[in-house]
Protein backbone atom coordinates (compact mmCIF):
# COMPACT_ATOMS: atom_id res chain seq x y z
CA UNK A 1 0.00 0.00 0.00
CA UNK A 2 1.25 3.50 -0.78
CA UNK A 3 0.56 6.68 1.15
CA UNK A 4 0.25 9.68 -1.17
CA UNK A 5 0.52 13.15 0.35
CA UNK A 6 -2.82 14.33 1.67
CA UNK A 7 -4.22 17.73 0.77
CA UNK A 8 -2.96 19.41 3.93
CA UNK A 9 0.59 18.15 3.29
CA UNK A 10 0.90 18.98 -0.41
CA UNK A 11 2.35 22.44 0.21
CA UNK A 12 4.85 21.13 2.75
CA UNK A 13 8.29 19.75 1.86
CA UNK A 14 8.48 16.01 1.34
CA UNK A 15 11.36 15.91 3.83
CA UNK A 16 11.88 18.38 6.67
CA UNK A 17 14.86 18.12 9.00
CA UNK A 18 15.73 20.62 11.73
CA UNK A 19 18.53 20.55 14.29
CA UNK A 20 19.35 16.88 13.79
CA UNK A 21 22.09 15.60 16.11
CA UNK A 22 23.60 12.15 16.54
CA UNK A 23 26.61 10.83 18.44
CA UNK A 24 28.16 7.39 18.73
CA UNK A 25 29.79 7.28 22.15
CA UNK A 26 32.14 10.27 22.14
CA UNK A 27 32.03 10.81 18.37
CA UNK A 28 29.62 13.52 17.22
CA UNK A 29 28.48 12.58 13.72
CA UNK A 30 25.65 15.08 13.22
CA UNK A 31 25.84 18.51 14.85
CA UNK A 32 22.57 20.20 13.91
CA UNK A 33 21.54 19.28 10.37
CA UNK A 34 18.79 21.31 8.65
CA UNK A 35 17.29 20.13 5.33
CA UNK A 36 14.12 20.76 3.35
CA UNK A 37 13.40 18.70 0.23
CA UNK A 38 10.62 19.81 -2.13
CA UNK A 39 8.14 17.24 -3.39
CA UNK A 40 8.99 15.66 -6.72
CA UNK A 41 12.57 16.93 -6.65
CA UNK A 42 16.00 15.27 -6.56
CA UNK A 43 18.08 16.40 -3.60
CA UNK A 44 21.75 15.42 -3.45
CA UNK A 45 23.55 15.15 -0.12
CA UNK A 46 27.30 15.33 -0.70
CA UNK A 47 30.07 14.56 1.75
CA UNK A 48 33.32 12.71 2.23
CA UNK A 49 33.47 9.22 3.75
CA UNK A 50 32.38 9.48 7.37
CA UNK A 51 30.60 12.82 6.91
CA UNK A 52 27.34 11.35 8.21
CA UNK A 53 25.33 10.94 5.00
CA UNK A 54 24.23 7.38 5.73
CA UNK A 55 23.43 8.35 9.33
CA UNK A 56 21.00 10.99 8.04
CA UNK A 57 19.34 8.45 5.75
CA UNK A 58 19.03 5.90 8.56
CA UNK A 59 17.35 8.45 10.81
CA UNK A 60 14.94 9.54 8.08
CA UNK A 61 14.05 5.92 7.31
CA UNK A 62 13.45 5.16 11.04
CA UNK A 63 16.38 2.72 11.24
CA UNK A 64 18.19 4.95 13.72
CA UNK A 65 17.00 7.42 16.34
CA UNK A 66 18.47 10.91 16.55
CA UNK A 67 19.75 12.33 19.83
CA UNK A 68 18.13 15.71 19.17
CA UNK A 69 16.22 17.58 16.51
CA UNK A 70 13.12 16.79 14.49
CA UNK A 71 12.52 15.10 11.15
CA UNK A 72 9.36 14.61 9.08
CA UNK A 73 8.97 12.54 5.94
CA UNK A 74 5.83 12.94 3.83
CA UNK A 75 4.40 14.97 6.69
CA UNK A 76 4.97 12.27 9.33
CA UNK A 77 7.31 12.62 12.31
CA UNK A 78 9.95 9.86 12.23
CA UNK A 79 9.67 9.34 16.00
CA UNK A 80 5.94 9.61 16.68
CA UNK A 81 4.69 8.19 13.34
CA UNK A 82 7.37 5.68 12.27
CA UNK A 83 4.91 3.22 10.71
CA UNK A 84 3.47 5.93 8.46
CA UNK A 85 6.98 7.02 7.50
CA UNK A 86 7.87 3.44 6.50
CA UNK A 87 4.72 3.22 4.39
CA UNK A 88 5.75 6.43 2.64
CA UNK A 89 9.33 5.54 1.72
CA UNK A 90 11.62 3.11 0.04
CA UNK A 91 15.32 2.73 0.75
CA UNK A 92 17.95 1.52 -1.69
CA UNK A 93 21.29 0.92 -0.01
CA UNK A 94 24.82 0.91 -1.36
CA UNK A 95 24.58 -2.67 -2.65
CA UNK A 96 21.85 -4.11 -4.87
CA UNK A 97 19.52 -6.25 -2.73
CA UNK A 98 18.39 -8.64 -5.45
CA UNK A 99 18.25 -12.44 -5.59
CA UNK A 100 20.63 -13.68 -8.26
CA UNK A 101 18.99 -17.10 -8.51
CA UNK A 102 15.60 -15.63 -9.45
CA UNK A 103 14.85 -13.92 -12.73
CA UNK A 104 14.33 -10.17 -12.82
CA UNK A 105 10.58 -10.64 -13.12
CA UNK A 106 10.49 -13.15 -10.26
CA UNK A 107 12.31 -10.67 -7.99
CA UNK A 108 9.67 -8.02 -8.70
CA UNK A 109 6.75 -10.43 -8.33
CA UNK A 110 8.12 -11.63 -4.99
CA UNK A 111 8.27 -8.11 -3.54
CA UNK A 112 4.80 -7.27 -4.86
CA UNK A 113 3.38 -10.38 -3.19
CA UNK A 114 5.15 -9.58 0.08
CA UNK A 115 3.43 -6.19 -0.02
CA UNK A 116 0.06 -7.90 -0.65
CA UNK A 117 -0.53 -6.00 -3.90
CA UNK A 118 -3.05 -7.08 -6.51
CA UNK A 119 -1.82 -8.49 -9.82
CA UNK A 120 1.91 -8.70 -8.99
CA UNK A 121 2.66 -10.01 -12.49
CA UNK A 122 1.30 -6.86 -14.13
CA UNK A 123 3.25 -4.69 -11.68
CA UNK A 124 6.45 -6.57 -12.49
CA UNK A 125 5.92 -6.28 -16.25
CA UNK A 126 5.25 -2.55 -16.00
CA UNK A 127 8.45 -1.93 -14.01
CA UNK A 128 10.52 -4.06 -16.36
CA UNK A 129 9.35 -1.87 -19.24
CA UNK A 130 9.95 1.38 -17.33
CA UNK A 131 13.51 0.41 -16.50
CA UNK A 132 14.37 -1.06 -19.92
CA UNK A 133 14.64 -4.59 -18.54
CA UNK A 134 11.75 -6.24 -20.42
CA UNK A 135 14.00 -8.33 -22.67
CA UNK A 136 16.06 -9.49 -19.69
CA UNK A 137 13.07 -10.12 -17.42
CA UNK A 138 13.14 -13.92 -17.86
CA UNK A 139 16.88 -14.20 -17.28
CA UNK A 140 18.40 -15.00 -13.91
CA UNK A 141 19.74 -11.88 -12.24
CA UNK A 142 23.16 -13.50 -11.80
CA UNK A 143 23.63 -12.92 -15.55
CA UNK A 144 22.87 -9.17 -15.28
CA UNK A 145 25.48 -6.45 -15.56
CA UNK A 146 26.08 -4.14 -12.60
CA UNK A 147 23.94 -1.42 -14.12
CA UNK A 148 21.07 -3.81 -14.81
CA UNK A 149 21.18 -5.16 -11.27
CA UNK A 150 21.09 -1.66 -9.86
CA UNK A 151 18.19 -0.66 -12.12
CA UNK A 152 16.30 -3.75 -10.99
CA UNK A 153 17.06 -2.86 -7.36
CA UNK A 154 15.60 0.62 -7.85
CA UNK A 155 12.59 -0.84 -9.65
CA UNK A 156 11.95 -3.14 -6.68
CA UNK A 157 12.04 -0.16 -4.35
CA UNK A 158 9.20 1.48 -6.32
CA UNK A 159 6.74 -1.34 -5.80
CA UNK A 160 3.82 0.13 -3.88
CA UNK A 161 4.57 3.59 -5.33
CA UNK A 162 6.22 5.23 -2.30
CA UNK A 163 6.19 9.04 -2.60
CA UNK A 164 9.74 9.31 -1.19
CA UNK A 165 12.78 7.21 -2.04
CA UNK A 166 16.24 7.27 -0.46
CA UNK A 167 19.18 6.26 -2.66
CA UNK A 168 22.35 5.78 -0.61
CA UNK A 169 25.30 5.97 -3.03
CA UNK A 170 23.40 4.09 -5.75
CA UNK A 171 26.27 4.02 -8.28
CA UNK A 172 29.12 3.07 -5.95
CA UNK A 173 31.40 0.60 -7.73
CA UNK A 174 29.62 0.78 -11.09
CA UNK A 175 31.38 1.36 -14.40
CA UNK A 176 30.70 4.60 -16.33
CA UNK A 177 28.07 3.08 -18.63
CA UNK A 178 26.22 1.49 -15.71
CA UNK A 179 26.27 4.81 -13.86
CA UNK A 180 24.63 6.54 -16.83
CA UNK A 181 21.92 3.86 -16.90
CA UNK A 182 21.18 4.43 -13.22
CA UNK A 183 21.16 8.21 -13.69
CA UNK A 184 18.48 7.86 -16.35
CA UNK A 185 16.41 5.67 -14.03
CA UNK A 186 16.65 8.26 -11.24
CA UNK A 187 15.61 11.06 -13.59
CA UNK A 188 12.56 9.03 -14.59
CA UNK A 189 11.60 8.69 -10.93
CA UNK A 190 11.49 12.45 -10.46
CA UNK A 191 9.56 12.93 -13.70
CA UNK A 192 6.93 10.59 -12.27
CA UNK A 193 6.57 12.74 -9.14
CA UNK A 194 8.73 10.71 -6.76
CA UNK A 195 10.87 12.69 -4.30
CA UNK A 196 14.46 11.44 -4.31
CA UNK A 197 17.08 12.03 -1.64
CA UNK A 198 20.41 10.92 -3.05
CA UNK A 199 23.66 10.55 -1.15
CA UNK A 200 26.82 10.41 -3.19
CA UNK A 201 30.55 11.09 -3.23
CA UNK A 202 30.53 11.60 -6.98
CA UNK A 203 30.32 15.30 -7.71
CA UNK A 204 29.45 14.81 -11.38
CA UNK A 205 26.53 12.65 -10.27
CA UNK A 206 25.09 15.53 -8.26
CA UNK A 207 25.67 17.88 -11.18
CA UNK A 208 23.79 15.57 -13.53
CA UNK A 209 20.83 14.75 -11.30
CA UNK A 210 20.11 17.16 -8.49
CA UNK A 211 17.69 20.07 -8.35
CA UNK A 212 19.36 21.12 -5.11
CA UNK A 213 22.67 20.11 -3.53
CA UNK A 214 23.79 20.21 0.10
CA UNK A 215 27.30 19.57 1.37
CA UNK A 216 27.57 17.82 4.72
CA UNK A 217 30.89 18.45 6.46
CA UNK A 218 31.92 17.74 10.05
CA UNK A 219 28.32 17.05 10.98
CA UNK A 220 26.81 20.24 9.57
CA UNK A 221 25.31 21.40 6.29
CA UNK A 222 27.77 24.06 5.17
CA UNK A 223 26.03 24.99 1.93
CA UNK A 224 22.65 24.22 0.34
CA UNK A 225 21.47 25.46 -3.04
CA UNK A 226 21.08 24.87 -6.74
CA UNK A 227 24.13 24.11 -8.86
CA UNK A 228 24.12 27.66 -10.22
CA UNK A 229 23.92 29.09 -6.70
CA UNK A 230 26.84 26.97 -5.56
CA UNK A 231 28.91 28.00 -8.57
CA UNK A 232 28.39 31.64 -7.65
CA UNK A 233 30.24 31.04 -4.39
CA UNK A 234 33.50 31.02 -6.36
CA UNK A 235 34.61 33.66 -8.86
CA UNK A 236 34.87 32.44 -12.45
CA UNK A 237 38.38 31.71 -13.65
CA UNK A 238 39.68 33.55 -16.70
CA UNK A 239 41.75 31.61 -19.18
CA UNK A 240 42.85 33.52 -22.28
CA UNK A 241 40.04 36.02 -21.69
CA UNK A 242 37.41 33.25 -21.72
CA UNK A 243 35.27 33.10 -18.59
CA UNK A 244 35.24 29.65 -17.00
CA UNK A 245 32.52 28.79 -14.53
CA UNK A 246 33.72 26.88 -11.44
CA UNK A 247 32.65 23.24 -11.33
CA UNK A 248 30.85 21.67 -8.40
CA UNK A 249 34.14 19.93 -7.57
CA UNK A 250 35.81 23.37 -7.24
CA UNK A 251 33.06 24.50 -4.86
CA UNK A 252 33.19 21.30 -2.80
CA UNK A 253 36.97 21.24 -2.35
CA UNK A 254 37.14 24.95 -1.54
CA UNK A 255 34.45 24.71 1.13
CA UNK A 256 35.51 21.40 2.66
CA UNK A 257 39.25 21.45 2.01
CA UNK A 258 40.98 18.82 -0.07
CA UNK A 259 43.20 17.72 2.79
CA UNK A 260 40.64 17.55 5.57
CA UNK A 261 40.99 14.47 7.72
CA UNK A 262 38.01 12.18 7.19
CA UNK A 263 35.82 11.45 10.19
CA UNK A 264 34.63 8.02 11.25
CA UNK A 265 30.92 7.51 10.89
Amino acid sequence: MSIPPTTDRVGQPAIHVQGLEKSFKHLKVLRGVDIDVARGSIFALLGSNGAGKTTVVKILSTLLRADAGTARVNGFDVVTRPADVRESISLTGQFAAVDGILTGRENLVLVARLRHLKDPGAIADDLLRRFSLAEAGTRRVVTYSGGMRRRLDIAMSLIGRPPVIFLDEPTAGLDPQARIEVWQAVKELAKGGTTVLLTTQYLDEAEQLADRIAILHEGRIIVNGTLDELRQLLPPAEVEYVEKQPTLEDVFLTLVGAGTEKEQR
